[in-house]
């Protein structure tokens, strides 16, 4: 029997766990660890609530929590309450699927201000994960600048923008929910130092700001290439470039027509946040691209901002005594193997890119190397405690231990909880999710 240790409950950690299955069968035990009470990682608390379609994919990690060779196990923070080490005293492996969820500094003056916020924290905010929970941004101004060009963006500007009708579907968590209702933010800036056939932006995602019940997209023409430059674009890119087109062609009366207006301030460099405690405005260069590169030409503005949300990237956390690339922000590893025993997934390995389907050939590589490693004699032979020796682990120190049915029961509590229309009320504080358990 092989025992491999999983530690993330995420996309990339169920992936994984799901290729284990298929590639051991009834050999292998796999234990998923999370911090929380509760699984799925980005899937709970990094998709935009309004898009319950996607978060269904949890139905595909529930069939795989389900079987008897794999087991959730929540409430036990690595590095907290048991180490990386011990880990892999009791495992034959262990994975590291712990995504990328802190977010990447701006590195200008003035990000320290009140309502600079990172994308990290405000969609966890929006989403309930505890962390953010308290972390109440101030929404009485009247402007909001988003920095980034990539879907993260978009979910953040949509999810200011849009009106409490056209949330009553979704699971925003209750306190958002209401702070969203009272908000006074009538203008969304998006911010990108290079042009429209630079972005991250898929269509469906920036196809849905057009379809906004009080907000428009508004888009300068002067900022878009030739048209005929479009040809040379990928597919998607090329179908979201069209988008940008289409916006930008609206007639100003029509757009004036809703009163929050959501800007693409393009070839526009963030250089300094501004303000007397709290943000109040940002400084602005112009650029243009030099082989590809956002070039600054020199030429400043200041844009007010009374709230700044930060969507530039995510980074990995690092753990004592794991091999960590701090220009990638991300685990060093070699096509996901750090040291003999020792792997990582998803964007713990490659950094935050891709879809969360991207995450399913990953896990299936991993556990290919895990499967050659095995066949080697790299990880020795088995014979290791597992999740038997977990258990005494555990035990001795009074470890709080979530399970997958533990899971359901704070599942069913959040559903019952839930506002009319919407598919659940998240708990945001774990004390709240432990006493849902018992």
């Amino acid at each position: 029997m092989r025992h491999i240790a999983i530690i993330g409950s995420g996309p990339a950690g169920y992936y994984t766990a799901e290729a284990a299955q298929k590639t051991f069968g009834d050999n292998v035990r796999v234990d998923v660890f999370d911090m929380l009470p509760v699984p799925y990682g980005l899937i709970r608390t990094g998709v935009a609530p309004d898009h319950q379609s996607i978060k269904g994919v949890s139905r595909r990690y529930e069939k795989t929590a389900l079987t008897e060779n794999v087991r959730f196990v929540g409430n036990v923070a690595v590095g907290r309450d048991v180490s990386v080490a011990q880990l892999q005293e009791l495992y034959d492996a262990v994975v590291l699927a712990t995504g990328a969820p802190k977010d990447r500094a701006l590195g200008l003056p003035g990000e320290d201000l009140d309502n600079v916020i990172g994308s990290a924290a405000f969609v966890g905010w929006y989403n309930g994960h505890p962390e953010f929970a308290d972390l109440n941004p101030d929404l009485s101004g009247d402007t909001a600048v988003v920095i980034g060009m990539g879907n993260v963006a978009l979910d953040v500007a949509r999810m200011l923008a849009k009106t409490p009708a056209e949330l009553e579907g979704s699971d925003i968590v209750g306190h958002a929910w209401d702070a969203l209702k009272a908000s006074n933010i009538e203008r969304i800036v998006i911010l990108g130092r290079r042009g429209p056939h630079q972005i991250m932006m898929t269509p469906k995602e920036l196809g849905e700001l057009g379809q906004l019940d009080r907000a428009a997209p508004h888009v300068d023409a002067d900022d878009l290439p030739e048209e005929g430059d479009d040809a040379l674009l990928e597919p998607g890119l090329r179908k979201s470039v069209t988008l940008l087109r289409e916006y930008a062609a609206t007639p100003e009366h029509i757009r004036a027509e809703k009163p929050v207006a959501i800007e693409f301030a393009f070839f526009s460099q963030p250089n300094a946040l501004h303000g007397d405690g709290k943000v109040s405005s940002i400084e602005i260069e112009e650029t243009e691209l030099q082989k590809g590169r956002a070039v600054g030409t020199g030429k400043t503005t200041t844009l007010p901002a009374n709230m700044v949300v930060s969507c530039i990237g995510y980074r990995t956390a690092p753990i004592p005594g794991i091999p960590f690339d701090e220009r990638a922000g991300r685990f060093a590893n070699d096509e996901g193997r750090i040291l003999r025993g020792l792997y990582c997934v998803g964007w713990a390995r490659r950094g935050p890119s891709g879809t969360i389907g991207t995450n399913k050939p990953d896990g299936v590589a991993i556990v290919g190397h895990i499967a050659e490693d095995i066949e080697s004699g790299t990880l020795g032979r088995s014979g290791k405690k597992g999740r038997a020796g977990f258990d005494a682990l555990a035990a001795e120190s009074g470890l709080d231990v979530v399970t997958f049915q533990d899971w359901k029961k704070i599942e069913e509590a959040e559903e019952a909880a839930a506002r009319e229309g919407a598919p659940r009320e998240k708990f945001v504080d774990i004390e709240a999710m432990i006493r849902a358990v018992n």
